[in-house]
């Protein structure tokens, strides 16, 4: 009886893992067989493995296939395998591989995986190597059409430039975007329109403007190389010169309206310190006045002084206002 039962418990075990084996099989079959006909093996082991990595094995498969219909078999599964696991795109990456070994580009597997990994569309970068991609400065997107710049003889010229750009794989991990370009191209435009002797120079030679701005290296440290940059527009602005000429003689103006303000303030309260002390004097004359008789009297009183010559200095006192009178009228008396 126990042998009768070991018996059937290695019956039961030996069925289960056939069909374990078999479910296994019949889930792994399409793949396999798919990359069995494809002419790019991979083994069971191998699919078995990628589904306990977590790995989508039909993923795995395709880029397979795909790098050997191209002819490109250098690349081993477990490369693939590490790319998808560090959150890169497979299929993009090997897209960009076989793009990059029909064109002649020179692109391995570790190369393309690493731009992937920046965040980079590498397939994309390898059509732009390809196919040089053309910018515009400035971006319309960002609300500017023109790039506004200044000559020396203060005529604004506004200018519309068209970079034409092509992809540089070896500097495409850590260079700079197309953003950096247009910067770069904006900033080298106003440079050479500001050199510029006159607004004429630049609308005579527009090209005078691309050759400057290539001289400057501006692809250096970015993702692309610069082949050519074309002016599409050149138009004239607004005489900024004049205008900054007429603001600064306004502001002189107001300067000078303000100081000679502060003057006429000084002169205004110079005028009324004056008044003041004029009726400062007057008061002091009319408290003088004020006395005469009060000491004429303290003369009368204290015998210093004789009624006769009182009344002779009154008599004297009436012809000298007769006289005032006579040659300056009635006002000069009451004065």
């Amino acid at each position: 009886m126990p042998d009768n039962s070991i018996i059937t418990i290695l019956i039961i075990a030996a069925i289960a893992f056939g069909l374990v084996v078999f479910f296994v099989f019949i889930y792994f079959f399409n793949v396999w067989i798919r990359a069995l006909f494809s002419k790019a093996h991979v083994s069971f082991g191998t699919l078995i493995g990628m589904k306990l990595r977590r790995v989508p094995p039909h993923l795995i498969v395709e880029a397979v296939i795909r790098l050997k219909k191209a002819g490109l078999m250098e690349v081993e599964t477990s490369a693939l395998e590490a790319h998808f696991l560090a959150g890169g795109d497979v299929l993009s990456v090997v897209n960009a591989l076989i793009a990059a070994d029909k064109a002649g580009i020179a692109l391995n597997f570790q190369r393309a995986a690493a731009i992937d990994l920046a965040g980079r569309d590498v397939f994309d970068a390898v059509r732009v190597s390809v196919n040089p991609r053309v910018i515009d400065c400035p971006d319309p997107s960002k609300g500017r059409l023109t790039i506004d710049a200044v000559a020396k003889d203060g005529i604004q010229v506004k200018v519309k430039a068209r970079v034409t750009v092509r992809a540089n794989l070896e500097r495409l991990v850590g260079g700079a975007t197309e953003e950096t370009i247009i910067a770069r191209v904006g900033e080298g435009i106003v440079t050479a329109i500001g050199s510029a002797g006159s607004y004429k120079e630049v609308l005579e030679n527009p090209d005078m403007i691309s050759k400057r701005v290539l001289q400057k290296g501006l692809d250096s440290g970015t993702a692309f190389e610069i082949l050519s940059i074309d002016i599409a527009d050149v138009d004239v602005g607004d005489n900024i010169g004049a205008r900054l000429q007429a603001d600064q003689a306004e502001a002189d103006k107001r300067v000078a309206q303000a100081r000679a303000e502060v003057r006429r303030a000084a002169a205004v309260a110079t005028e009324q310190e004056m008044k003041a002390r004029v009726q400062e004097m007057q008061a002091k004359l009319v408290a003088a006045q004020a006395e005469v008789p009060l000491a004429t009297a303290s003369a009368l009183r204290d015998g210093n002084l004789g009624v006769l010559d009182y009344y002779r200095m009154e008599n004297i006192k009436a012809d000298t206002d007769m006289r005032t009178s006579i040659v300056g009228g009635e006002d000069a008396v009451k004065t």
